[in-house]
């Protein structure tokens, strides 16, 4: 009687290589501590991945894309999520729930994540960079609550002030929760930081106590900014005011 096909007595146990995007990012972040980003090049990342310069420019438009690879994802996610609402769900409920998303990306990887934030903080273009990317993630914000309060009276205005809100009081939790290198409950402080928001700006349910009222009036910050001061210095503003260093 032959035998059946043999099988290996070894397993395999080569581990997998990373997706050619994920080397790049390992790579990029393995040489920023010990050259600087400033002298870390294209040249030097894609060396230290094993890939040619034209693989990097596929997954990323620059150097600076590398630092923040997931951002496109989770703004994708946050605007499909918002898309995906219907006309019952409660406007800035909805917003905060949707800023949770980009939380939970942070919170994916929380070793990468306070890397990132110390980097960024040494470097102002990096800063900058975060900063274009943090607007994006409020104008999406915005515009759904556009669609929500069209017929409102101010119904814009109130759309971009709670947008930034709800952006400031978000990335001030992450923020100090960044700060303590990634310790603690994230999910805890963003969750006070957006109840803030949905306290001030949220539509109160039935039957809510007056003294719900009375505290937001003496819980209101109000931030007064010159007539087309840019949007991102507002938030600036307000996360200042809200305790951010």
């Amino acid at each position: 009687m032959s035998e059946g096909p043999r099988r290996s007595d070894t397993a395999d146990t080569t581990p997998a290589k990373p997706p050619m995007r994920d080397a790049l990012v390992a790579a990029a972040f393995r040489l920023f501590p010990e050259r600087g980003y400033e002298q870390t090049t294209v040249d030097d990342i894609v060396a230290l991945a094993g890939v040619g310069r034209r693989s990097f420019f596929r997954y990323f438009p620059s150097k600076e894309d590398v630092v923040f690879p997931d951002h496109e994802r989770c703004l994708a996610d946050m605007t499909a999520f918002l898309a995906d609402g219907t006309a019952e769900d409660e406007p800035v409920r909805r917003v905060c729930d949707a800023a949770r998303l980009v939380l939970r990306m942070y919170a994916e990887n929380p070793t990468f994540s306070v890397q990132r934030y110390r980097l960024t903080k040494k470097v102002p273009g990096l800063r900058a960079y975060e900063l274009s990317v943090v607007w994006r993630y409020e104008r999406a914000l915005a515009e759904y609550l556009r669609g929500r309060f069209g017929g409102r009276p101010d119904g814009s205005l109130r759309a971009d002030v709670i947008a930034a809100a709800v952006v400031a009081a978000h990335n001030n939790a992450l923020r100090s929760w960044l700060r303590s290198a990634g310790q603690g409950d994230a999910d805890t402080a963003v969750d006070h930081a957006l109840g803030f928001v949905q306290a001030m700006f949220g539509d109160a349910p039935p039957g809510a106590p007056a003294a719900a009222a009375e505290e937001r009036e003496e819980d209101v910050v109000v931030v007064i900014s010159r007539r087309g001061t840019p949007m991102w210095r507002v938030v600036r503003e307000i996360e200042s005011t809200l305790g951010h260093d």
